[in-house]
Formats: structure tokens, sequence, C-alpha cells
């Protein structure tokens, strides 16, 4: 039995202040903006490259706004992609690499010196507070 990651669902208090957020700031696609009546909309964008997508809306969840926390998204280039979402007024934080090969949890400013995969990190948050890493896997 295979059990894939489709979609993980965002608490936002904005849905549109969001959805402009992830699209035009973020480069997310957008996929669906169904509303079918005032008390549900469903919002649903991919990044790029991705098999999953994000979600939200109204009445989608009672989860808080902003209390998202951890998610992951991975590129080939970490410096390429924080020169970019930064260049598109993504409140980006700074790069940071895992500060030894046999990692206990500390890092150090800056990209891995060698670029090893899933050593490089930069986060962000939306404007509701919910949090995302983005981390370096080499294109290989």
């Amino acid at each position: 039995m295979d059990f894939r990651i489709e979609v993980i669902t965002l608490p936002v208090a904005d849905v549109d202040r969001a959805a402009r957020f992830y699209t035009e700031q973020v480069g997310f696609a957008l996929d669906v903006d169904y509303r079918p009546n005032r008390a549900f909309r469903v919002v649903q964008l991919t990044p790029s490259g991705s098999a999953a997508s994000v979600q939200f809306g109204t009445g989608l969840t009672d989860a808080a706004p902003g209390s998202a926390r951890g998610g992951y998204l991975v590129v080939a280039d970490i410096e390429a992609a924080h020169r970019e979402l930064a260049g598109r007024g993504v409140p980006v934080g700074p790069l940071r690499h895992k500060k030894s090969v046999d990692w206990q949890g500390d890092f150090a400013p800056g990209v891995d010196p060698d670029r090893r995969d899933y050593a490089s990190f930069f986060g962000f948050a939306d404007p509701d507070g919910n949090t995302w890493t983005v981390q370096e896997r080499g294109p290989g």
C-alpha cells in the first residue's frame, strides 16, 4: 500500500492575501480556487516540480492562523532560491548549514562549503506566520 502526501492544509486568516503571497511572491501555481458558498472555499496551490500541494480557505480547518510549522521545500540550488524569493519580497532568513558532518543540531552561517545534500537551509514565514524551511538537495 502506497501512502502519498498530496495536500497539506495551512491555516490562514485572509485567503486572498495568502493566495497572492503564495502565487505572486513564492511562485506556487494556482490549481483550484473553489467557493460554492460563503461558508466554504478551498484554494489549492502547487510548488513547481512538486507532487504535493498546499491548500487553505474557509471551512477547511479550525487550526489557528499561522500555526503550521516545519514545512520543507527542497531545491537544487539554495543560493538561487534565496535570491529569487528575496527578490520577490519574501522575508527570507539567512542562509545556514549544518555545522558538522555528524550533525548535532548546530548550524553555522552561510551555505555548506561542500554543498552536501540536505546540509544548507534558510527559512521564511507567510503573512500569517506559517513557517517554511528551504533545504538544498543537489540535482543528482
